[in-house]
């Protein structure tokens, strides 16, 4: 896929159309592609997501702030760094398949760059400072709202899935949860983990990550979408 089809594809799966295709394609752009490629008139994402994160820490403290008249500024502050944090915005890149639209030198596309929190989570603020550079604030939180703030439970219920499981599972007294980790495997580079969650000696669920941590969280993940079934 080219870049100009990867940029419609991106416009698609956002429900943007930038009047300025230089803006999107920087927010795609990591810096190990422009790096391997040596073109030095193609900027990278770093300055837009370092926009879009400005961005979205006022949109999301608004929409709490408008939303919520009795929580503190102690609360609003926890809940917005829950989520806007790293995990947050990758489970969001996620939903819309933006690892496969990321520009990505080979090296790092070798590593398992375009799976990686960091990279998806930087990715994904760019996209908003691109957005708010091309459109201004107000298209920048419809973006935001749309992808961030739409599902705020889900979201929540993904980066604090070990800790809602945990909580859960304390308040039954002849439970007890633990994690196993069943493989490691790939290059020292990109390792990836596969660990077991299990209540007493029940298999509960499976998942990948890149460490271990990833795995617990999205094999815990799995278990509470099981018990809201």
């Amino acid at each position: 896929m080219n870049v100009d089809a990867i940029i419609a594809e991106v416009e698609k799966r956002i429900y943007y159309e930038f009047k300025n295709k230089e803006l999107i394609k920087c927010a795609l752009t990591h810096s190990s592609f422009v790096n391997e490629l040596k073109i030095n008139k193609w900027e990278n994402y770093q300055r837009l997501e370092f926009l879009g994160d400005a961005v979205l820490e006022l949109v999301s403290s608004e929409f709490l702030y408008e939303g919520n008249s009795g929580m503190s500024e102690g609360k609003m502050s926890k809940v917005r760094a829950s989520m806007v944090c790293e995990p947050a915005l990758a489970f969001c890149a996620k939903k819309i398949s933006l690892g496969e639209m990321i520009l990505l030198g080979k090296g790092e596309e070798a590593g398992g760059g375009r799976e990686r929190n960091s990279i998806l989570s930087d990715v994904f603020e760019a996209i908003i400072g691109a957005i708010y550079q091309d459109g201004g604030l107000d298209e920048a939180r419809k973006f935001i709202h749309k992808h961030v703030l739409d599902d705020v439970e889900e979201n929540q219920l993904f980066v604090d899935s070990k800790s809602i499981l945990q909580e859960k599972i304390q308040a039954e007294a002849d439970k007890i949860l633990s994690y196993k980790l069943i493989s490691e495997s790939g290059p020292e580079h990109d390792k990836s983990f596969e660990v077991a969650v299990y209540i007493n000696d029940e298999c509960m669920a499976t998942a990948m990550g890149h460490n271990k941590k990833e795995a617990e969280q999205q094999a815990a993940y799995l278990v509470l979408k099981k018990m809201q079934v």
